[in-house]
């Protein structure tokens, strides 16, 4: 901890008081690093070859379109320094609304193509992001068979399990229209990623980004993964953007198969099957 102290303090220009471990750390540690001047900085402490840099860049991305996030101070490969959201509020009711106006006003961010002009993460694993024209070609290729493939080789998903994947990826036109226009997203919206402001009622920020230009559907269906941001989210994001029929019975689930299969090569035991049972449910 005294390495990471001297490497915060010679980035930030002050001496570090305290370096309290923070949860998360996928990538690298994380710290709440204090200072006998100034305010705290989260600080993620990690290696050559991290890509911290990146995250920074994601997080400037989200920033420079309004999302509430942490204001990046410092951004190297091995290093990334943060200003500190004051949070733990409940995800209630207003929270969940105030998501949603947040999530609604970033998704009306339009590109001009599928993908984006560089590869990005989700938590430690490489997410690809070659300009695509059309939805349904990328959300096959670098979203389904490409996680499919990172936990087939990791040994935690079957080949029997992928030889369905590449089945359902072949036609997915059956269940996904291409969306009108590419919609920029934070790409790892789920509660623990979602801060909410000391007494709730409202969003303090987002963290960790996995940023990319997609149907935002995909955004929504993560949101409502583990079950904790739900219909007071939804019914405002209705609101503000509309939801065509059908997403809940059928594209929420298809469009989980890509974060079940990160959790599937990140941690195996359980998503695996999740994965088996939304192939079972469309027929695959």
């Amino acid at each position: 901890m005294a390495d990471a102290a001297a490497r915060i303090a010679a980035a930030a220009g002050r001496p570090v008081t305290a370096l309290k471990p923070l949860a998360g750390g996928c990538i690298a540690e994380v710290y709440r690093a204090e200072f006998a001047v100034g305010t705290p900085l989260v600080a993620k402490v990690g290696h050559a070859g991290d890509g911290l840099d990146l995250e920074g860049w994601m997080l400037e991305r989200l920033a420079a379109q309004g999302l509430p996030v942490s204001g990046v101070t410092h951004a190297a490969d091995d290093l990334l320094l943060m200003s500190w959201i004051d949070s733990g509020g409940r995800l209630d009711t207003a929270a969940q609304v105030h998501a949603a106006d947040l999530l609604a006003a970033l998704h009306d961010v339009t590109g001009p193509h599928f993908g984006l002009e560089r590869d990005t993460l989700i938590g430690p694993l490489p997410q690809p992001n070659p300009p695509s024209a059309r939805w349904l070609p990328f959300f096959a290729e670098h979203r389904l068979l490409y996680m499919a493939g990172l936990a087939h080789d990791a040994g935690r998903l079957p080949a029997a399990t992928v030889g369905r994947i590449e089945a359902l990826a072949g036609r997915l036109e059956r269940w996904l229209d291409e969306p009108a226009q590419p919609a920029l997203i934070h790409g790892d919206v789920w509660d623990g990623n979602v801060l909410v402001a000391p007494g709730g009622g409202r969003i303090a920020g987002f963290i960790d980004p996995a940023i990319y230009f997609a149907d935002p559907e995909i955004e929504l269906a993560f949101a409502s993964l583990f079950r904790t941001l739900g219909e007071p989210l939804f019914g405002r994001y209705r609101e503000r953007r509309g939801l065509a029929p059908g997403f809940f019975e059928i594209r929420r689930d298809l469009y989980n198969l890509y974060p079940l299969l990160v959790h599937t090569r990140l941690f195996g035991g359980s998503y695996g099957a999740s994965v088996s049972r939304i192939l079972d449910r469309l027929g695959v």
